[in-house]
């Protein structure tokens, strides 16, 4: 367990008659206990890589259209960052890692060059980056409901802040391409398995379980449950028609 110290100084003095009064000095320590998470052996390492492969679908989305050097860094860094500054602004974690820490925004740019020179290559690679990016999903559902947690933003809120880290990335880049958010439109289920991670996230911490064994399990499941549902074409439901069925296949 970690403990969390908040200390108040008051200042107190004895009457005559024994009464406490203001004066003297007087140090309370209020100690909160939290759970400890471990960390991930070279996690540093892995948010950087999860990073990386976000920032490269965004830079492929911006050379299709065909934007400029700038406009490709400009998209890698956001869809690589912007779950991360999401998730920061939204629990009030300033600055936000996505500008603060120097090594993932270098990341994200690397992701955006590599993209703007190599892109014809890196096209043929499609299917690769897509796997890579199923892992940097769950990641950052994980390293997002991790960080709420541990900032005693409620189970609720951090398992929403934790599923927002993991696909606004993704939205950002789609705003800022002109299309509508590909979670919103297309079927495939994105949103839900890094709503389902960020769930047994907060579960797992809230038992005191969240050791390194327990979020290697929980990467694996968002990223397995991604990956399958691409394999095996799951989809989210879609509109009921007028006659009662689904308008769209399941």
């Amino acid at each position: 367990m970690q403990a969390t110290r908040c200390a108040a100084t008051f200042t107190l003095r004895r009457d005559r008659d024994g009464a406490l009064r203001d004066d003297g000095h007087v140090t309370a320590l209020l100690v909160l206990d939290a759970p400890d998470v471990a960390r991930l052996p070279f996690d540093t390492a892995l948010e950087i890589v999860a990073v990386f492969c976000a920032a490269l679908s965004g830079g492929l989305a911006a050379v299709r259209k065909n934007f400029d050097l700038f406009g490709v860094l400009v998209l890698a860094w956001c869809t690589g960052l912007g779950g991360g500054l999401v998730r920061d602004v939204l629990i009030g974690a300033v600055p936000p890692v996505g500008i603060a820490d120097w090594r993932l925004v270098a990341s994200a740019l690397a992701a955006g060059i590599l993209i703007f020179f190599l892109n014809p290559r890196l096209e043929r690679m499609r299917r690769s980056i897509i796997v890579l990016d199923a892992g940097a999903l769950a990641l950052f559902v994980l390293v997002g409901t991790v960080k709420a947690l541990g900032l005693g933003v409620g189970l609720l809120p951090s398992v929403i802040v934790g599923m927002l880290t993991g696909i606004g990335g993704g939205v950002l880049r789609d705003l800022l391409t002109g299309e509508v958010p590909l979670i919103l439109q297309d079927r495939q289920l994105y949103a839900i398995p890094a709503l389902a991670g960020a769930l047994v996230t907060a579960a797992v911490w809230q038992a005191g379980l969240l050791g390194v064994v327990a979020q290697l399990a929980i990467i694996a499941l968002v990223f397995g449950f991604r990956l399958a549902s691409l394999r095996l074409g799951w989809t989210a439901p879609g509109p009921w028609s007028s006659r009662g069925g689904s308008s769209g296949r399941m």
